[in-house]
């Protein structure tokens, strides 16, 4: 197979199944499961499935002791970012709240103007007002009625919490580190944190049936680990723009999961604002990309 197919493949792959999230995880919360729960277990699953695939990899574990405080840091962010995303599900519908969620290049692009003095081109500027009036457009819910501000908010930190975790990952010394080591500590460490917070506020639930642990290990494998693992391939094969740019797959499952799976009502406005964030997200990540082919050719 074709060096780029294979990577457009794991690509796709890795997108398609991160908007499964709600999927697995919804029936879930519905089931009296706490979010510390849900998130504790499935970044524990998710880190022992990655940490399998590095024994059979023949990856090593061994990390430095600054790299474990910048791994801790990681895990921290990772870890409010699900936390938020999974809080906005109790408030947003789920193709909305993962439509939201899929700003954050356009938080990545403004830290980096902010914290590291990078300068907005007027492309990243137009593409910042379409993806706001893209939220604008969203925050109309349906038959008029707007949205919850707090679901907006906590959406909006969740993009925001990943964003900074990208933008630490590229201007750490871990950078350098191989993906599934770096993807195994994050989740592990993610997974801690739920752990001791789910102890402050009552303890882990025990998963009350079948359905329930199948459903958690879909979450942990398919929907987290297979995700991770296939994004690192797919940057690996055709770069991190190509794999940024497929990544718009993943509102348009969610939006698909909410409205077959749970009934959600798709509307006009909808449609259009998903269309004004796939537009700005994909202009920030194609005028960065031909940013550095001039910076090259010059």
């Amino acid at each position: 197979m074709n060096t780029k197919i294979k990577g457009y493949f794991w690509a796709c792959i890795s997108s398609a199944t991160f908007g499964l999230i709600p999927l697995f995880a919804l029936p879930l919360a519905e089931k009296g499961l706490s979010h510390d729960s849900v998130l504790c277990y499935r970044f524990a699953l998710a880190s022992l499935f990655l940490g399998l695939w590095m024994i059979f990899k023949k990856e090593s574990f061994a990390v430095a002791k600054r790299e474990l405080i910048v791994l801790t840091v990681l895990g921290v962010l990772y870890a409010l970012s699900a936390q938020y995303l999974f809080i906005s599900y109790d408030y947003l519908g789920v193709g909305t709240a993962s439509t939201i969620l899929f700003l954050y290049p356009v938080f990545v692009a403004l830290l980096m103007a902010v914290f590291f003095k990078e300068k907005i081109s007027l492309v990243t500027m137009a593409a910042i007002l379409i993806a706001f009036s893209g939220i604008s457009l969203l925050y109309k819910g349906n038959n008029g009625i707007s949205l919850n501000p707090w679901g907006i908010g906590t959406i909006l930190l969740s993009a925001l919490s990943y964003a900074v975790y990208i933008v630490v990952v590229n201007k750490s010394k871990v950078q350098q580190m191989s993906g599934y080591k770096l993807t195994f500590y994050v989740m592990g460490l993610s997974s801690v944190y739920f752990l001791l917070k789910a102890q402050i506020t009552g303890g882990l639930a025990p998963l009350p049936d079948a359905t329930a642990i199948m459903d958690l290990t879909l979450l942990s494998l398919l929907a987290t680990a297979l995700s991770c693992v296939a994004m690192v391939f797919a940057v690996q094969y055709v770069g991190s723009t190509a794999t940024a740019i497929l990544g718009a797959l993943e509102p348009v499952v969610a939006v698909a999961v909410g409205v077959l799976a749970f009934k959600e009502v798709i509307t006009g406005s909808l449609i259009l604002g998903i269309l004004l964030i796939l537009i700005a997200v994909s202009l920030i990540v194609l005028s960065e990309y031909f940013y550095k082919k001039i910076k090259v050719q010059h």
